[in-house]
């Protein structure tokens, strides 16, 4: 199936998942299109993390259908290595090599798994360091860096592999305060350079500042979504008045 930019990048329809007899998500459904920033808020354990799990097979669904730019995530005969080069993620927990220094971390998808050449790779690795504004910083290795410039090369590792949107998935819940407004920042950069990206977060200002769309989610279903400047002055439904007032 052939994708148009007209269409949306991810399409979300209809989509349950269960873990055994716990039914985690009841019958969602969303859009993104290229270009968009959408902030999935809500309680925690309502289901935010593993629908964005969802969209790059890292979970699968018991029904419904999820397309990235045309392809039926729910398929079983889907390359989940072509999706993945597609779909980036950036998770809570860094997940980087620890013996690996941040330069070695952000090079060794592009290398290993796109097969690209070493030089053009450390070349790319190198200005994406200076992106997310870690120069000095190339040889370090992760447990001389903190928790937010952790995270930092956790996005440029994902940017290195070229995707055409991001997930971001509670990036900023594992850090201190003050290392938090760092990756947002960064965050932020990538969504005014017109990256795709959808964010589970709890960081409302944030949300409210970047997102085009915000969707809040309960129990599994999405109670409410609407742009920010509706969406916080004008929600409609008691669960979202009640989580909002707790929150901001």
């Amino acid at each position: 199936m052939t994708w148009t930019i007209n269409e949306p990048m991810v399409s979300i329809r209809d989509v349950y998942k269960s873990f055994g007899a716990f039914e985690v998500l009841k019958g969602i459904s969303l859009d993104v299109m290229k270009g968009e920033v959408i902030c999935i808020i809500g309680p925690s354990g309502s289901g935010k993390s593993t629908l964005i799990r969802c969209i790059n097979a890292l979970n699968d669904i018991q029904k419904g259908s999820i397309l990235v730019e045309g392809q039926e995530v729910n398929d079983p005969k889907l390359d989940k290595l072509e999706l993945r080069k597609k779909v980036g993620m950036v998770f809570q927990q860094y997940n980087l090599f620890p013996h690996k220094t941040a330069l070695q971390n952000i090079m060794m998808a592009p290398v290993r798994v796109l097969k690209q050449d070493k030089a053009e790779v450390e070349k790319i690795a190198r200005e994406l360091i200076r992106k997310v504004r870690l120069e000095g910083k190339e040889d370090a290795y992760p447990g001389e860096l903190s928790g937010g410039q952790q995270q930092r090369v956790a996005i440029a590792r994902s940017l290195a592999m070229n995707p055409d949107v991001i997930l971001f998935d509670e990036v900023t819940a594992a850090l201190d305060p003050e290392t938090v407004g760092e990756v947002l920042q960064t965050i932020k950069l990538l969504a005014e350079e017109g990256m795709t990206c959808i964010l589970v977060t709890h960081e409302m200002a944030f949300a409210r500042e970047v997102a085009d769309h915000i969707y809040f989610t309960d129990r599994g279903v999405i109670v409410e979504h609407g742009p920010p400047e509706t969406f916080f002055s004008e929600a409609k439904d008691p669960r979202t008045k009640e989580f909002l007032s707790q929150i901001l």
